[in-house]
């Protein structure tokens, strides 16, 4: 994901296209009308995640090696938070949670074109109920779509030793000492140009009919072809050029699932002996992907999500 300095501390405003001028049609001694394109603002917010590992003076210190039994505790917080940031880059709503940021998720919500414009870029997989997950597919790009961090701060996790000056208390309430690391990362994402991001929701997980263990399940890479056509152009799906006059703006495309969904592509690609599936190597690590797009694994997506409408 790339981040983007805000133009707030607390938010990022943004000016996106809402529509363009097509000229006019004119013969001799007609004139032709002024025209202009329209723009609309909007504003997303960002979250502040914080956290303090604590752990006793003296069991570090008893420990044999101070440093590295805090740095063992510190990891586990790391972990902690980069998943409750991976989870809220998906599924953040500020609506129920106002101290989160908003995620994807809340933002394409819906497959009904006349509620929601970028309802074009969610595709449904024909799952109902409440058993079902999502695929998708983000372009990741400064002017596309993009993480922002606070005006004037630096992006990523902050992290401050506070040594052992900070008490710390028992369930009792009663003090005792200890070391204290404080951590906090301020994050939110902006999708500046909804059309560089598709998801494919509704995807059964369960073995109905047209679940992903069922006998006729959900063909994901049809529906994965599908997801790259609905970008404006996209070196994979064939659509180098576009006539907007600003197309040379780069974009990332990644393909994000959970191990579930991962499952049964594998499954698919290994019965159908699909050859768009490869291994490409992508900063400097193997990583498995369709038509040379990353498809990778977040844990953080659920089996459970309601049935998208």
């Amino acid at each position: 994901m790339p981040w983007v300095e805000a133009n707030e501390h607390t938010g990022h405003e943004f000016v996106f296209r809402t529509s363009i001028p097509a000229g006019s049609w004119r013969s001799y001694n007609m004139g032709v009308p002024y025209q202009k394109s329209t723009t609309a603002k909007a504003r997303v917010g960002l979250g502040m995640l914080e956290d303090y590992s604590q752990v006793d003076r003296a069991l570090a210190e008893h420990s044999g090696d101070k440093e590295k039994f805090r740095e063992s505790e510190d990891v586990a917080f790391l972990e902690g938070m980069s998943q409750t940031i991976a989870q809220t880059v998906f599924y953040g709503n500020t609506v129920s949670s106002p101290a989160e940021f908003m995620g994807l998720a809340p933002f394409y919500n819906t497959i009904n074109t006349a509620t929601a414009l970028n309802a074009a870029n969610v595709v449904s997989a024909l799952g109902s109920g409440n058993a079902n997950t999502s695929l998708w597919l983000v372009g990741w790009g400064a002017e596309r779509i993009f993480g922002v961090f606070p005006r004037g701060s630096k992006a990523g996790l902050d992290m401050e030793d506070k040594g052992d000056v900070t008490p710390a208390f028992d369930s009792l309430g009663n003090r005792y000492e200890a070391y204290t690391s404080w951590f906090r990362q301020q994050a939110g994402i902006c999708p500046k140009d909804w059309r560089f991001g598709a998801r494919l929701a509704n995807i059964d997980t369960t073995s109905a009919t047209n679940g992903l263990t069922g006998s006729n399940p959900p063909d994901l890479f049809i529906y994965m072809d599908q997801m790259l056509l609905l970008f404006p152009k996209l070196k994979q799906s064939g659509v180098h050029k576009t006539d907007a006059p600003q197309d040379d703006y780069g974009v990332r495309p990644v393909f994000y699932c959970n191990r579930t969904l991962r499952h049964a592509m594998n499954q698919q690609s290994l019965r159908n002996r699909n050859v768009l599936i490869g291994m490409k190597d992508y900063a400097g690590e193997p990583v498995e992907g369709y038509r040379q797009i990353p498809i990778k694994i977040v844990d953080q997506l659920l089996n459970n999500e309601a049935n998208v409408t």
